[in-house]
Formats: structure tokens, sequence, C-alpha cells
């Protein structure tokens, strides 16, 4: 019996796992960063990890776990209908419910007793427990003849468009033009389950990021952002 104890919590603008992206670095203007926890909390600990321009976060799926796992998983960018294993897929939902992301590290930083690792953009949900960090090799981690299967190439982007009313909101933000950026970046990927994409759809979605609510709806490959209100 192994037991795994979090070495840091994640802190993005991910509220909800309705509103991560599927991969990381899909969401380029996003930041991000590891709070360490316990006796990972050290400067000794992060010492030479400026270093590398990317690591890899290991973390839990800590908000499926319970659900448990299936050996065949139906992946979105099959369109959500076609099953494959699970062990070639990407799928929260997992024997371990251990996930892994490659993501750009910004700088470390300090306040007070507190070590964050500061970080570009990420694929995991605010809160989320991260229970190792390895620096990322790009001699052996990167691989240009590697091959893809299904997921080859990048998935396609939609148009965003903001109610008049949604960019009054931004407005009377001091961070506008950075939450702007982030909240298009995250709607251009149709967060909507797959089977949805390429039908009719009337309903209107919301997503919550930071500390807002964003209500869109989708006609064909624009979304519109219909309304923002603060949480």
């Amino acid at each position: 019996m192994y037991s795994i104890e979090p070495i840091g919590i994640i802190e993005s603008p991910y509220k909800e796992k309705f509103a991560v992206p599927r991969q990381p670095r899909l969401v380029p203007a996003a930041r991000s960063r590891v709070k360490l926890v316990g006796d990972a909390n050290s400067p000794e600990a992060v010492r030479g990890l400026k270093q590398f321009s990317h690591v890899w976060l290991l973390f839990l799926f800590d908000q499926n776990l319970e659900a448990g796992w299936k050996p065949t998983v139906r992946p979105p960018r099959l369109g959500g209908n076609e099953r494959i294993g699970v062990f070639a897929s990407r799928s929260t939902f997992r024997p371990n419910g251990i996930g892994m992301s490659a993501v750009e590290v910004k700088g470390i930083s300090k306040k007070g007793d507190q070590i964050y690792l500061d970080l570009g953009s990420v694929d995991l949900v605010d809160g989320t427990p991260i229970i190792d960090i390895k620096p990322y090799i790009p001699y052996s981690d990167s691989i240009p003849e590697a091959v893809g299967g299904y997921a080859e190439g990048a998935p396609d982007k939609s148009s965003v468009a903001f109610s008049s009313d949604a960019l009054a909101m931004l407005e009377k933000r001091n961070d506008t033009e950075y939450v702007t950026t982030v909240i298009e970046q995250v709607l251009a990927q149709d967060p909507r389950p797959a089977y949805k994409k390429n039908k009719p759809d009337s309903k209107e979605y919301a997503v919550n990021l930071f500390n807002l609510n964003v209500k869109f709806t989708v006609h064909k490959n624009l979304i519109s952002v219909t309304a923002i209100e603060s949480f």
C-alpha cells in the first residue's frame, strides 16, 4: 500500500472543470502558479529550477477519484461517441487518478515564508493537488517524429464576440485586458461536450473563470458572450 501527499496546490483562473482547456498551452494568455505546501515549501526544494524553461506537473484528478474508472472512455477529439481504451487517452477517469502536464516556468516567487512556482498556461482546476514537479528535458522529452494518433493536430478554434453589456462589466476591472483575453481564448476552444459541436444549440451556457460567471451561446462557429456577472 502506498500513500501520496500533495507537495503543492495549483492556483489557476479555472474554478470548475467545465472551464478547463483540454490540454495545457491552449490558453497562452492565462497565468497560474503552484503554492508549495508542507516540507516542499522550502527555497531548497526549488534550488536550480530557474535553469529550466518548462516542468512536468504530476497531479491528482481529485474531483473524479470517487467516481472510479472504466477500461474504455469516449475522448472529445473523437466526437464523444467512439470508445477507446483508457490508456490510449488522457481521460480524467483513470485507475489511479494521476495526470501530468508540461507547462512553462515563469519564475519562482516568495511571499513571507510561502514559496510559489509561477507558471504559464495550465489545464488544471483551481485547487488541484500537485504531487510532484520534474524538469522538462528537451533532448529526451521532445520527440519530433512522434505520432499523435487521433490527436495529431491542435483542435479547431471558434470565433468569440462580446456583447456590449459583457464588455462594460469587464471594463470595470483593473485587469481588463488580461481577463478579456483569457476568457476569449478559453471560449475559443468551445468547452461544450464534444457531441454538441456542429449541431443546432439554443442553450445558454455559463462558465466560471476568475471570480466571474461568463454566460455564452453558440451558433455554428461563433461563440457569443451574452453576460458576465461577479460572484
